[in-house]
């Protein structure tokens, strides 16, 4: 989509914390409207997550958000967990959102970008991540295609309803 000379950037803020109530706010409706794909967080979780991330930043204060750990993160997620038992280092991508709204203007590869850059920054070689293929999530496998991730494995979780697709890219 291209922009009209007379729209703005879109900014892309890193988070920290303590976050401003009304953009945590906004974060969690964000996330909320697409449980379905990322999970279900409460207000606290997801603030928690955020505070403890190796990196988070949300676009125009809540239109995306972008939360990432690396192999140090103190986190229980499975998915996690997985990517942690079979490298020694990586950042992962646990959850990348853009508002229905705000859909088709290029933000979640923005997003993408300033994990990328902060990874090498790092001296990361590697980010991972997972996409649902069931209940699918035909939008999220093209992007990373694109991207160039390649699926290095699989799994099921029951207690959660999800396949997952566990997904590498090679800096």
């Amino acid at each position: 989509m291209s922009q009209s000379p007379a729209a703005k950037s879109p900014a892309i803020t890193r988070l920290s914390a303590p976050l401003d109530p009304a953009l945590l706010a906004n974060l969690h409706r964000l996330n909320q409207d697409h449980a379905e794909a990322l999970s279900s967080l409460s207000l606290a979780s997801l603030e928690r997550l955020i505070g403890g991330a190796h990196l988070a930043a949300t676009v125009d204060d809540g239109d995306g958000l972008v939360i990432v750990c690396d192999q140090a993160s103190d986190y229980d997620s499975p998915n996690f967990l997985w990517f942690k038992a079979r490298y020694d280092r990586f950042v992962y991508v646990d959850r990348i959102v853009v508002s229905d709204t705000r859909r088709g203007e290029g933000l979640a590869r923005q997003l993408y970008d300033t994990v990328f850059a902060a990874a090498r920054a790092d001296g990361h070689s590697q980010v991972v991540c997972e996409v649902n293929y069931d209940p699918p999530n035909p939008g999220s496998d093209a992007f990373h295609d694109r991207l160039g991730f390649v699926e290095v494995g699989r799994a099921v979780l029951a207690d959660r309803g999800k396949g997952v697709r566990y997904l590498r890219l090679a800096l």
